[in-house]
């Protein structure tokens, strides 16, 4: 698969994610957000603004690799905890004097594929680490 196409089931599996939180009743904050360590795909408010959910997307047109879930590694994970407290740092300053924000964060991942009926099958995995 070229490039091209990859980045476009990527962007493809970010929407169908995004969409399915808000489904759920959440806000999305921020989507494709970069700092010079790397991206966050999703930062998500929940439906009761207790809890931010960073959501890391892993779109794939098969298992023949195995599953999205297993790309999420433990390095993986590390870098999304860091530029996790980055965003948050950056939102506080930003919101000075008055922002307490949601009082947990939760780390999901997210798995998009191909659907038995054509369009996308998304699976959440809340609380992934």
């Amino acid at each position: 698969m070229s490039s091209d196409a990859r980045q476009l089931l990527g962007k493809r599996g970010e929407r169908e994610v995004a969409d399915w939180y808000r489904r759920e009743g959440y806000e999305v904050l921020d989507a494709n957000w970069r700092s010079r360590e790397g991206e966050l795909d999703i930062v998500l408010e929940g439906p009761r603004g207790d809890v931010f959910v960073f959501c890391e997307v892993k779109s794939r047109r098969s298992d023949r690799f195995g599953s999205p879930f297993d790309a999420v590694t433990a390095s993986k994970q590390r870098r999304i905890r860091r530029l996790a407290a980055r965003w948050l740092n950056e939102r506080r300053s930003s919101h000075a004097g008055g922002w307490m924000g949601p009082k947990e964060l939760r780390f999901d991942v997210a798995a998009v594929t191909p659907g038995r009926q054509g369009g996308f099958e998304v699976e959440v995995l809340q609380g992934a680490f």
